[in-house]
């Protein structure tokens, strides 16, 4: 793929429910079913406002939303990235990786010192950005386990 010039985007938190991230969210699960075939692609309990506390919205300088993430923090430990998404008209302008960071910058001032993330089999483009942001392919974790869709990563900050 052919990187285009960075997008100018400023990441701001903002709470669950906010219009923009669930328009994104929304965006993400239309994507999702379309690349699956369905819409049972997700093993365990979908993220809401209560599991998922810290949630960031990246947005063009114009103020148009393009990206969003979150954190789940794991009753083990750790916090497990969730709903990581950019817009298609955004991919390749380094938002993601943005994205990731604010969420890096998050997890360490809760003081979490392990991220993990699950992705899906029919997202190579979200494994090659994992991996090439340093995350390492791990065993499938909690709900993920036993799961032939699910692909999990791990990252020590």
């Amino acid at each position: 793929m052919t990187r285009r010039p960075a997008l100018p985007v400023t990441i701001e938190r903002v709470p669950f429910d906010d219009p923009a991230a669930d328009a994104l969210r929304r965006a993400q699960r239309a994507e999702l079913d379309a690349r699956y075939g369905s819409d049972d692609h997700e093993p365990g309990a979908v993220p809401t406002a209560a599991s998922t506390p810290i949630f960031v919205v990246a947005r063009t300088l114009s103020d148009v939303a393009v990206g969003c993430g979150g954190l789940r923090p794991l009753p083990e430990g750790g916090a497990e990235i969730k709903r990581m998404f950019v817009h298609p008209d955004a991919r390749g302008q380094g938002v993601s990786t943005a994205i990731l960071r604010a969420l890096e910058e998050e997890a360490r001032q809760l003081g979490v010192e392990r991220l993990v993330l699950e992705t899906g089999t029919e997202q190579p483009d979200a494994m090659r950005f994992y991996e090439r942001e340093g995350y390492e392919r791990i065993e499938p974790f909690g709900p993920y386990v036993g799961s032939e869709l699910s692909v999990c990563y791990a990252r020590t900050l």
